[in-house]
């Protein structure tokens, strides 16, 4: 997500708590808020799919789908 649409974000949650915000505005806030969660979902899978458990007798199993937390 670009630099742009979380400051964006970030602006409408001070107008928010400063003075409310528009139906449009607060639409808007929605459908970033959306955009940066699935950002985010994408981001952390990547991290998952490269991420290995090492044991202490040294084998190593890579983190899958089964043990992984959820979201």
């Amino acid at each position: 997500m670009k630099q742009e649409k979380i400051d964006r974000i970030n602006f409408l949650a001070r107008k928010a708590k400063a003075e409310g915000l528009t139906e449009e505005e607060k639409a808007e806030r929605e459908e970033l808020r959306n955009e940066y969660r699935a950002s985010f979902r994408v981001s952390l899978s990547g991290i998952m799919d490269s991420t290995v458990i090492q044991y202490p007798d040294g084998t190593k199993v890579p983190v899958t789908k089964k043990n992984r937390p959820t979201c």
